[in-house]
Parts: C-alpha cells; sequence; structure tokens
C-alpha cells in the first residue's frame, strides 16, 4: 500500500473477528511503531501483547478499576458494571497495550517522551492497515488510572497512553472524512 493512500483510508476498526493473528504479523507492527522518532532516541515505548488468555490481565484490571470507582461496591448493579468492564478485553484476538516510560536521564523532556510514544502508536495503526487488519486505538480514564500501571509492571512515573485492538475486520471500514489542512493552517512568509 503507498503510503499517502494508507494515511488517507486508515480508518479506526472496532469490530473484529475472533481470528488469531500470526505471531510475525503482530511482530511487524511493533517493529513498525519502534522505528517513531524520538529525541535523544530514548525509545519510551512499551508494548504488552495480550491475546487469548492473556486478555484477562486486562479485564482484571478493568474490573479493578471499575469497583474501586463504584458508588456502591458491593452491589449488583456495581458487580454488572465491573463484570461489562472487565469484558473489554474481550472485544478483539489480540490487544496492545502501549505505555510511555519517561527516561530520567538530564536534558529529557517529558512530554516529548509522550510524544514519541504517540508516534510509535500511529506507526502501529498505519502498519496494521497496510497488513490488511482493523485496529482501534482505545484510551480514557482506565488506561491512565494506577491499577493499569499495576497491572503491566510500571512504576508510577510511566503511563499507559492507550489500547490497539487488533484483528481482521468484520466489514468495510468507515468513510473518512476531515477538513482542508488548508482550513487549519496560517502561512507566515
Amino acid at each position: 500500500m503507498e503510503l499517502f493512500e494508507a494515511i488517507a483510508t486508515r480508518r479506526s476498526v472496532g469490530k473484529v473477528k475472533e481470528d488469531s493473528i500470526p505471531k510475525e504479523t503482530i511482530e511487524q507492527i511493533l517493529e513498525a511503531g519502534t522505528w517513531a522518532p524520538n529525541h535523544r532516541l530514548t525509545e519510551p515505548w512499551r508494548f504488552f501483547v495480550m491475546s487469548g488468555e492473556g486478555r484477562g490481565k486486562l479485564g482484571d484490571a478493568y474490573y479493578r478499576i471499575a469497583m474501586e470507582g463504584a458508588a456502591s461496591p458491593g452491589s449488583e448493579e456495581s458487580v454488572a458494571a465491573a463484570e461489562a468492564a472487565k469484558k473489554k478485553a474481550l472485544r478483539a484476538p489480540v490487544i496492545i497495550a502501549v505505555a510511555a516510560v519517561p527516561s530520567d536521564r538530564k536534558m529529557v523532556i517529558e512530554i516529548e517522551e509522550y510524544g514519541a510514544v504517540y508516534a510509535a502508536v500511529q506507526n502501529m495503526l498505519l502498519a496494521s492497515h497496510a497488513l490488511g487488519l482493523g485496529a482501534i486505538w482505545r484510551t480514557g480514564e482506565p488506561c491512565y488510572h494506577p491499577i493499569m500501571n499495576e497491572a503491566f509492571g510500571l512504576r508510577l512515573q510511566d503511563r499507559v497512553l492507550g489500547l490497539i485492538y487488533l484483528g481482521n475486520p468484520e466489514g468495510p471500514a468507515p468513510a473518512g472524512r476531515r477538513e482542508s489542512a488548508a482550513s487549519k493552517t496560517v502561512w507566515i512568509d
């Protein structure tokens, strides 16, 4: 797939089949992530690939976060909500948690470490699309919760920046739409 075509046609695909994905394909996607630009070559990204029963680690984290935030943790409603949150880990056959592990070297600016990890995620999404897979990058409050860090053995200062849900698409990707670059650009001569 040609680069500009991949950029313009990549879409978030949330509905995927349960078919397994070959490890070699996942490794290609991970390698694409490692080629993201990053200042001082700190390579601040960490990837946690979950499939099969391994998705239970994420499901357990979702469950614990939901129970911690519940108004009445022992209630039937809270348990049902936590069980529903736990099932989010089963929405795709492969889930890649992507975390930023900022360097503590001098001269490293923390926000640039996050930027590098976001660039890695974009590379991974484009690689997934080029390989014919459906992918969606999910974020939200549970990603940033300390329980999520604990689930993946991350330090307090580290941060899970999102989860890439990956699989063979169930159907065609939705049509995309964007405003033109011209509508968002100021030329300064």
